[in-house]
């Protein structure tokens, strides 16, 4: 079963324009106040926040050239919630220290846990 599955155009949904690998450490699962996260969504946020501004990385974080803009950022829950994620793999995000691949559409985004 995946969360929040739409209907989008075939182009749109086939089409990545960038991909990246990422650990969800413990760090990830904390806002900047010390707020522990409790969404999928805000954990992968934190993470990428963590890796563009704050300079907090895990050995297997990557790179990409999307959400290294803030207001792109901004938009990673919406697009996740267009995008699939399996009930599995969000359990494992939420409760877990994984790492994941996020392929990134124009309008969504497609994680994948790869390693618990």
């Amino acid at each position: 079963m995946s969360v929040g599955l739409m209907a989008v155009s075939t182009n749109a949904w086939a089409q990545v324009i960038d991909t990246y690998r990422a650990r969800l450490s413990n760090q990830d699962h904390y806002n900047s106040s010390g707020t522990q996260l409790n969404s999928a969504a805000a954990i992968i946020r934190q993470d990428r926040a963590n890796f563009y501004l704050f300079g907090k990385m895990d050995p297997e974080d990557e790179s990409d050239a999307f959400f290294n803009d803030k207001g792109n950022r901004a938009r990673l829950e919406k697009m996740l919630s267009r995008g699939m994620l399996s009930e599995d793999d969000l359990d494992v995000i939420v409760n877990g220290r994984p790492v994941i691949r996020v392929d990134i559409h124009q309008d969504h985004v497609e994680v994948t846990v790869e390693e618990h």
